[in-house]
């Protein structure tokens, strides 16, 4: 079984991809995160995640941050305006697009709601990655197998029963083209926490391809999902 992952193919004995994950650590400038992707690029990196909001869509003024944020962030600034300021803009996107087509590394980010998944999708991003969170949203899951494009789907949080109903909507649009990542949503995420031998389990109950989204420290969990049949990491 093998997809393809922009012009690579994953799969089979294809070497593992490997994703840096740079999300919002751009802090919303737009040279930090050039500097970023060059750091991908030279680590070997096949390709770099950004992720596409609105601020306004994703949270409400009186959503209060999560304890990694407290200690990370200034307490003057609200959680809304934590995310108002790292949103990336349409014309960044566009930036950031030909800074990793100049540099050969794939350009990919995970879209937090169906209108952003249709940017992106405007855009010619032929790739997309969804967050753990948004498996359940299965309104934007639908969207995005039905344009027949590669979709990486974290799983963090999802039970069988969850990971099979957004499963089923990608088999409903006849679109093949899926990869699952075991996830686990902690933050650091301990060797305890890790649980890799569902990898495994994932790849046989869902007859798919399977990943892994790291949140660990080190790079020992990593290593073993490859070893348990783990194709992205």
């Amino acid at each position: 079984m093998e997809i393809n992952i922009g012009k690579k193919k994953v799969g089979n004995k294809n070497p593992i991809y490997f994703i840096a994950e740079i999300g919002v650590n751009h802090c919303g400038d737009i040279n930090l995160a050039k500097k970023m992707i060059i750091a991908a690029k030279r680590s070997g990196a096949d390709a770099v995640k950004f992720q596409t909001f609105s601020a306004k869509s994703l949270v409400t003024p009186n959503t209060p941050k999560v304890k990694y944020q407290e200690s990370t962030t200034s307490s003057q600034e609200s959680h809304y305006e934590m995310i108002q300021s790292l949103e990336l803009s349409k014309e960044q996107h566009y930036t950031l697009i030909n800074f990793c087509k100049n540099l050969k590394i794939q350009f990919l980010s995970t879209p937090y709601d169906t209108e952003s998944a249709k940017f992106l999708n405007e855009i010619e991003c032929d790739t997309f990655k969804t967050s753990s969170a948004d498996i359940v949203d299965l309104h934007l899951h639908s969207y995005l197998a039905g344009t027949g494009k590669t979709v990486i789907i974290s799983t963090g949080m999802a039970n069988f029963g969850e990971i099979n109903d957004c499963v089923q909507i990608y088999k409903n649009h006849s679109n093949k083209n899926f990869i699952l990542l075991h996830c686990v949503s902690n933050y650091p995420c301990s060797d305890q926490s890790l649980n890799m031998f569902v990898l495994p389990k994932l790849a046989s109950a869902f007859n798919c391809l399977v990943g892994y989204s790291d949140h660990s420290i080190g790079n020992e969990a990593a290593n073993a999902s490859v070893s348990l049949g783990g194709v992205v990491i």
